[in-house]
Protein backbone atom coordinates (compact mmCIF):
# COMPACT_ATOMS: atom_id res chain seq x y z
CA UNK A 1 0.00 0.00 0.00
CA UNK A 2 1.19 3.31 -0.68
CA UNK A 3 0.36 6.61 1.56
CA UNK A 4 -2.15 7.68 -0.55
CA UNK A 5 -4.40 4.48 -0.43
CA UNK A 6 -3.76 4.98 3.22
CA UNK A 7 -5.52 8.24 2.69
CA UNK A 8 -8.26 7.51 0.61
CA UNK A 9 -8.88 4.76 3.82
CA UNK A 10 -8.95 7.33 6.41
CA UNK A 11 -11.37 9.68 3.80
CA UNK A 12 -13.59 6.67 3.13
CA UNK A 13 -14.18 6.36 6.48
CA UNK A 14 -14.44 10.23 7.84
CA UNK A 15 -16.93 10.64 4.81
CA UNK A 16 -18.87 7.09 4.41
CA UNK A 17 -19.21 8.57 0.36
CA UNK A 18 -16.95 8.31 -2.58
CA UNK A 19 -17.78 11.82 -3.87
CA UNK A 20 -17.10 13.56 -0.95
CA UNK A 21 -13.84 11.48 -0.31
CA UNK A 22 -12.72 12.34 -3.28
CA UNK A 23 -13.31 15.81 -2.76
CA UNK A 24 -11.73 15.52 -0.04
CA UNK A 25 -8.67 14.10 -1.67
CA UNK A 26 -8.84 16.23 -5.06
CA UNK A 27 -9.35 13.52 -6.90
CA UNK A 28 -11.67 12.36 -9.31
CA UNK A 29 -14.70 9.88 -8.59
CA UNK A 30 -13.99 7.51 -11.19
CA UNK A 31 -9.94 7.66 -9.91
CA UNK A 32 -11.01 6.60 -6.66
CA UNK A 33 -13.39 4.18 -7.46
CA UNK A 34 -10.64 2.75 -9.49
CA UNK A 35 -7.89 2.66 -6.71
CA UNK A 36 -10.57 0.95 -4.49
CA UNK A 37 -10.93 -1.41 -6.77
CA UNK A 38 -6.83 -2.34 -7.17
CA UNK A 39 -6.77 -2.62 -3.88
CA UNK A 40 -9.95 -5.03 -3.64
CA UNK A 41 -7.94 -7.09 -6.35
CA UNK A 42 -4.61 -6.79 -4.39
CA UNK A 43 -5.79 -8.34 -1.35
CA UNK A 44 -8.95 -10.51 -3.06
CA UNK A 45 -11.32 -9.55 -1.11
CA UNK A 46 -14.39 -6.23 -1.15
CA UNK A 47 -13.17 -3.95 0.99
CA UNK A 48 -16.89 -1.33 1.03
CA UNK A 49 -20.04 -2.06 0.43
CA UNK A 50 -22.21 0.23 -1.53
CA UNK A 51 -25.50 1.71 0.10
CA UNK A 52 -28.14 3.68 -1.30
CA UNK A 53 -26.92 6.72 -0.10
CA UNK A 54 -22.62 5.85 0.24
CA UNK A 55 -20.41 3.26 1.70
CA UNK A 56 -19.74 1.55 4.68
CA UNK A 57 -16.75 -0.95 5.09
CA UNK A 58 -16.32 -4.69 4.96
CA UNK A 59 -14.99 -6.59 7.96
CA UNK A 60 -11.35 -6.41 6.10
CA UNK A 61 -12.12 -3.28 4.77
CA UNK A 62 -11.74 -2.11 8.39
CA UNK A 63 -9.32 -3.36 9.32
CA UNK A 64 -7.39 -2.34 6.54
CA UNK A 65 -8.18 1.18 7.41
CA UNK A 66 -7.10 1.14 11.32
CA UNK A 67 -3.69 -0.21 9.43
CA UNK A 68 -4.06 3.02 7.22
CA UNK A 69 -4.01 4.88 10.34
CA UNK A 70 -1.28 3.40 11.88
CA UNK A 71 0.86 4.22 9.16
CA UNK A 72 -0.09 7.57 8.37
CA UNK A 73 0.55 8.48 12.02
CA UNK A 74 4.04 6.97 11.99
CA UNK A 75 4.80 8.53 8.92
CA UNK A 76 3.58 12.21 10.67
CA UNK A 77 5.92 11.25 13.56
CA UNK A 78 9.12 10.76 11.50
CA UNK A 79 8.44 14.05 9.40
CA UNK A 80 8.31 15.98 12.99
CA UNK A 81 11.02 14.02 14.08
CA UNK A 82 13.08 15.33 10.79
CA UNK A 83 12.01 18.84 11.33
CA UNK A 84 12.51 18.51 15.31
CA UNK A 85 16.41 17.41 14.39
CA UNK A 86 16.63 21.04 12.16
CA UNK A 87 17.46 23.84 14.67
CA UNK A 88 14.86 26.27 12.65
CA UNK A 89 11.29 26.15 13.91
CA UNK A 90 9.20 23.67 11.11
CA UNK A 91 7.34 21.68 10.03
CA UNK A 92 3.68 21.32 10.76
CA UNK A 93 1.90 22.15 13.25
CA UNK A 94 -1.88 20.14 13.89
CA UNK A 95 -4.57 22.33 15.79
CA UNK A 96 -8.07 21.01 16.82
CA UNK A 97 -10.42 23.93 17.73
CA UNK A 98 -13.45 24.54 18.85
CA UNK A 99 -16.29 26.26 16.06
CA UNK A 100 -16.59 29.55 18.03
CA UNK A 101 -12.72 30.00 18.99
CA UNK A 102 -12.59 28.81 14.92
CA UNK A 103 -14.37 31.95 14.10
CA UNK A 104 -13.30 34.93 16.19
CA UNK A 105 -9.68 33.90 17.83
CA UNK A 106 -7.55 31.41 15.92
CA UNK A 107 -6.90 32.85 12.95
CA UNK A 108 -5.56 36.06 14.27
CA UNK A 109 -3.48 33.74 16.57
CA UNK A 110 -1.86 31.81 13.36
CA UNK A 111 -0.94 35.01 11.62
CA UNK A 112 0.91 36.82 14.36
CA UNK A 113 2.79 33.22 15.12
CA UNK A 114 3.36 32.56 11.44
CA UNK A 115 5.31 36.39 11.52
CA UNK A 116 8.00 34.85 14.07
CA UNK A 117 7.67 31.46 12.24
CA UNK A 118 7.13 31.72 8.51
CA UNK A 119 8.43 28.18 7.98
CA UNK A 120 5.77 26.57 10.13
CA UNK A 121 2.72 25.40 8.06
CA UNK A 122 -0.54 24.56 9.71
CA UNK A 123 -3.59 21.97 10.26
CA UNK A 124 -6.25 22.91 11.73
CA UNK A 125 -9.33 21.01 12.42
CA UNK A 126 -12.45 22.72 13.87
CA UNK A 127 -15.66 21.14 15.29
CA UNK A 128 -17.75 20.52 18.53
CA UNK A 129 -15.04 20.92 21.92
CA UNK A 130 -16.09 16.93 22.58
CA UNK A 131 -14.88 16.20 19.21
CA UNK A 132 -11.88 18.16 19.66
CA UNK A 133 -10.98 16.68 23.44
CA UNK A 134 -10.77 13.12 21.62
CA UNK A 135 -8.42 14.32 18.99
CA UNK A 136 -5.90 16.07 21.47
CA UNK A 137 -6.72 12.58 23.89
CA UNK A 138 -5.68 10.42 20.60
CA UNK A 139 -2.87 12.20 18.93
CA UNK A 140 -4.40 13.22 16.04
CA UNK A 141 -4.09 16.60 16.76
CA UNK A 142 -0.81 18.45 18.49
CA UNK A 143 -2.86 21.02 20.69
CA UNK A 144 -6.65 21.51 21.49
CA UNK A 145 -8.32 24.97 22.19
CA UNK A 146 -11.21 23.53 23.72
CA UNK A 147 -14.56 25.21 25.56
CA UNK A 148 -15.49 23.52 29.15
CA UNK A 149 -13.98 21.10 31.37
CA UNK A 150 -12.81 18.01 29.83
CA UNK A 151 -11.13 14.81 32.51
CA UNK A 152 -7.54 15.87 31.60
CA UNK A 153 -4.13 14.43 32.44
CA UNK A 154 -1.65 16.08 30.00
CA UNK A 155 -1.20 19.80 30.20
CA UNK A 156 -3.44 22.07 30.07
CA UNK A 157 -3.83 26.42 30.00
CA UNK A 158 -6.50 28.09 31.11
CA UNK A 159 -6.93 31.53 28.30
CA UNK A 160 -10.04 33.11 29.79
CA UNK A 161 -13.32 32.48 31.02
CA UNK A 162 -16.55 33.82 29.56
CA UNK A 163 -20.02 34.42 31.35
CA UNK A 164 -22.68 32.72 29.78
CA UNK A 165 -25.34 35.49 29.02
CA UNK A 166 -29.34 36.17 28.03
CA UNK A 167 -29.05 38.45 24.73
CA UNK A 168 -32.39 40.26 23.19
CA UNK A 169 -32.86 43.20 20.86
CA UNK A 170 -35.60 44.77 23.61
CA UNK A 171 -35.53 45.29 27.20
CA UNK A 172 -37.14 42.41 29.27
CA UNK A 173 -37.01 41.03 32.67
CA UNK A 174 -36.45 37.54 33.94
CA UNK A 175 -39.93 36.56 34.79
CA UNK A 176 -40.97 37.45 31.04
CA UNK A 177 -38.28 34.94 29.49
CA UNK A 178 -40.55 31.94 29.37
CA UNK A 179 -42.99 33.73 27.70
CA UNK A 180 -40.33 35.60 25.05
CA UNK A 181 -39.86 34.27 21.97
CA UNK A 182 -36.24 32.47 22.32
CA UNK A 183 -33.98 31.27 19.46
CA UNK A 184 -31.92 28.06 19.84
CA UNK A 185 -28.80 26.30 18.29
CA UNK A 186 -26.76 23.40 17.69
CA UNK A 187 -23.66 23.52 20.57
CA UNK A 188 -21.93 21.03 22.38
CA UNK A 189 -23.46 18.81 25.45
CA UNK A 190 -21.88 20.61 27.98
CA UNK A 191 -22.97 24.02 26.91
CA UNK A 192 -26.60 22.45 26.77
CA UNK A 193 -26.45 20.82 29.99
CA UNK A 194 -25.33 24.44 31.95
CA UNK A 195 -27.91 26.39 29.92
CA UNK A 196 -30.58 23.67 30.80
CA UNK A 197 -29.55 23.28 34.18
CA UNK A 198 -29.86 27.26 34.72
CA UNK A 199 -33.18 27.37 32.69
CA UNK A 200 -34.78 24.41 34.91
CA UNK A 201 -33.35 25.63 38.35
CA UNK A 202 -35.69 29.05 37.66
CA UNK A 203 -38.53 27.30 35.64
CA UNK A 204 -41.03 25.28 35.76
CA UNK A 205 -42.19 25.28 32.19
CA UNK A 206 -40.39 25.04 29.05
CA UNK A 207 -38.69 27.92 26.96
CA UNK A 208 -40.46 28.87 24.13
CA UNK A 209 -38.49 28.01 21.07
CA UNK A 210 -39.67 29.01 17.96
CA UNK A 211 -36.58 29.09 15.45
CA UNK A 212 -33.33 26.81 15.45
CA UNK A 213 -30.31 27.01 14.30
CA UNK A 214 -27.27 25.14 13.57
CA UNK A 215 -24.68 27.80 14.77
CA UNK A 216 -24.21 30.57 17.43
CA UNK A 217 -23.04 32.83 14.80
CA UNK A 218 -27.02 32.68 13.01
CA UNK A 219 -28.23 32.60 16.64
CA UNK A 220 -26.35 35.65 16.99
CA UNK A 221 -27.76 37.33 13.68
CA UNK A 222 -31.47 36.27 14.44
CA UNK A 223 -31.16 38.57 17.65
CA UNK A 224 -29.69 41.29 16.48
CA UNK A 225 -32.79 41.14 13.66
CA UNK A 226 -35.11 41.30 16.00
CA UNK A 227 -36.68 37.79 16.24
CA UNK A 228 -36.10 36.40 19.61
CA UNK A 229 -33.45 36.42 22.77
CA UNK A 230 -30.89 33.02 22.90
CA UNK A 231 -28.56 32.01 25.74
CA UNK A 232 -25.27 32.43 24.74
CA UNK A 233 -21.32 33.22 25.81
CA UNK A 234 -21.25 36.79 25.76
CA UNK A 235 -18.12 37.23 24.00
CA UNK A 236 -20.29 36.40 20.84
CA UNK A 237 -22.21 39.77 21.07
CA UNK A 238 -20.00 42.07 23.18
CA UNK A 239 -19.13 43.84 20.20
CA UNK A 240 -22.58 45.14 19.37
CA UNK A 241 -24.06 47.74 21.76
CA UNK A 242 -27.61 47.32 20.44
CA UNK A 243 -27.86 43.99 21.98
CA UNK A 244 -29.36 44.09 25.46
CA UNK A 245 -27.35 41.31 28.33
CA UNK A 246 -28.32 40.15 31.40
CA UNK A 247 -25.87 37.02 32.90
CA UNK A 248 -27.27 34.07 33.86
CA UNK A 249 -26.21 33.61 37.96
CA UNK A 250 -26.35 31.02 40.20
CA UNK A 251 -28.42 30.92 43.47
CA UNK A 252 -25.36 32.08 45.76
CA UNK A 253 -25.05 34.87 43.12
CA UNK A 254 -22.17 33.93 41.02
CA UNK A 255 -21.87 34.72 37.29
CA UNK A 256 -22.29 31.25 35.23
CA UNK A 257 -19.25 31.27 33.04
CA UNK A 258 -17.74 28.81 31.09
CA UNK A 259 -13.28 28.36 30.37
CA UNK A 260 -11.28 28.25 27.19
CA UNK A 261 -8.38 26.22 27.83
CA UNK A 262 -5.40 24.99 25.52
CA UNK A 263 -4.84 21.08 25.82
CA UNK A 264 -1.98 19.48 25.09
CA UNK A 265 0.17 16.52 25.64
CA UNK A 266 3.58 17.60 27.18
CA UNK A 267 5.56 14.46 25.28
CA UNK A 268 4.79 16.53 22.18
CA UNK A 269 6.74 19.45 23.89
CA UNK A 270 9.89 17.62 22.16
CA UNK A 271 8.76 19.00 19.00
CA UNK A 272 10.12 22.38 18.20
CA UNK A 273 7.02 23.78 16.58
CA UNK A 274 4.57 22.94 18.83
CA UNK A 275 7.16 24.03 21.81
CA UNK A 276 6.90 27.55 20.10
CA UNK A 277 3.58 27.47 19.91
CA UNK A 278 2.80 27.00 23.38
CA UNK A 279 5.56 29.75 24.69
CA UNK A 280 3.73 31.89 21.60
CA UNK A 281 -0.07 31.50 23.16
CA UNK A 282 1.39 31.88 26.78
CA UNK A 283 2.54 35.64 26.17
CA UNK A 284 -0.89 36.60 24.46
CA UNK A 285 -3.64 38.13 26.11
CA UNK A 286 -6.02 35.43 23.85
CA UNK A 287 -9.43 36.93 25.29
CA UNK A 288 -8.69 40.78 23.69
CA UNK A 289 -8.11 39.70 20.30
Amino acid sequence: MKTEDWQMLVALEQTENITLAAEQLFVSQPTLTSRIQKLEQHYGVALIIRKQRGIMFTPEGELLCAHAKIQLRQEREIEEAIHHSKKQVSGTLRLGVSNFFATHKIPKLLRLFKQSYPHVEFQVVTGWSSDMYRLVLNHDVHIGFIKGDFSWKGKKQLLYEEEICIAAPWDFTLEQLPELPRIDYRTDEQMKQLVDSWWYRNYQKPANINIQVNQVETCKEMILNGLGYGILANLVVRSYPEIITLPLTLPNGETVTRATSMYYQESTLQLNVVKAFVEFIQTVDVKAL
